[in-house]
């Protein structure tokens, strides 16, 4: 039995298809999301992509939020040595005040895209993520008055006070320990880095410091889910997923891809080794499959709440796939 069910999304531009029908579209699943029982709707950060429209993650999700009513709404992630962490108080802390209760905040430290773009966006600040953790710290500071000993001089307003939840993503071991170490949640980028996925959790239980605030570990793990009627029509409808991937691989990214029938056709056996690697923890099947492996992957990581992503070209059997993982939880 599966609890507890969120959803991750970048806002997928399809290839034949603009930024405004991919922002249309996240507001259409986060509805149906809202009405099937889901937890959260995540939005993430990703520069430079012709497939991702979430680029402008806050503004994203004010949107998202005010066009539902109840679901948490938040960014998996911000990648955090992209901004001054005055900034991301500050608009984080304003969507608090128009949402209250409904905002999270999930931190990365990776830059989300190219080396050239993370320095167009970072300008000379020059941070390559090794201060992750003081930024980190300086921007707990801004939104939580109890957190530390010391306030900066500069007040984020909005922002001080607010307490929106602070959440570590992470790939690897090095956000799992620094969330554990700083009584944080965590979620794990399962979608696109399944070989630590077990260890880099594991790791993350068994070192956290209890909090007045979290008592007690709380974690998340995010995966590729695509189910569908059959598990043959799932394995047609991840193709849009591989294309994608592939795209990556070679360096060319590009909008979402119709399926395909044969990807062999498409990629080299080295290719799909890549592929494969990246993508390898996806959940791709019929609803009695995707039971099954969600069951696994709950089991093998005792985490609280598994977060769902899925690259699907036609909107209609997205919504299908999500719907379909919705009806696990009852």
């Amino acid at each position: 039995m599966i609890n507890k069910l969120s959803i991750l999304d970048v806002s997928p531009i399809l290839q034949g298809s603009t930024v405004g029908d991919a922002l249309k579209r996240t507001v259409d699943l986060a509805q149906h999301a809202e009405q099937w029982g889901y937890s959260r709707y995540w939005l993430a950060e990703h520069h430079n992509s012709p497939s991702i429209a979430s680029s402008a993650t806050a503004v994203v999700i004010g949107h998202v939020a005010s066009q539902t009513t109840s679901i948490r709404v938040g960014s998996g992630g911000v990648m955090l040595p992209n901004h001054a962490p005055l900034a991301i108080a500050e608009q984080f802390g304003t969507l608090e005040a128009l949402f209250p209760g409904r905002i999270d905040l999930g931190l990365g430290r990776a830059p989300g895209t190219d080396p050239l773009t993370a320095k167009a966006l970072r300008g000379e600040r020059g941070t390559n993520g090794q201060n992750f953790p003081d930024q980190l710290d300086e921007l707990r500071k801004y939104i939580d008055p109890t957190y530390g000993t010391s306030r900066p001089a500069i007040r984020a307003i909005p922002g001080e006070g607010s307490n929106v939840p602070v959440w570590l993503l992470g790939s690897s071991d090095f956000s799992a320990t620094l969330a554990a170490q700083q009584s944080l949640p965590f979620a794990f980028a399962g979608h696109f880095s399944p070989t630590y996925i077990v260890p880099a959790l594991k790791l993350y239980q068994s070192q956290f410091v209890p909090s007045t605030r979290y008592p007690k570990p709380y974690s998340m793990v995010a995966v590729n889910v695509i189910a569908a009627e059959t598990d043959e029509e799932a394995q047609y409808l991840a193709t849009s997923m591989y294309q994608l991937f592939l795209g990556f691989v070679r360096s060319k990214s590009a909008p979402l891809a119709p399926p395909v029938r044969n990807m062999d056709t498409i990629w080299s056996a080295q290719e799909k080794m890549f592929v494969d690697q990246q993508v390898g923890s996806s959940i791709i099947g019929s609803k009695e499959t995707v039971k099954q492996k969600l069951e696994q992957l709950v089991a093998a990581t005792g985490v609280d709440e598994v977060m769902v992503t899925a690259y699907i070209y036609d909107h209609e059997a997205r919504l299908q796939s999500f719907e379909i993982v919705a009806s696990l939880m009852r």
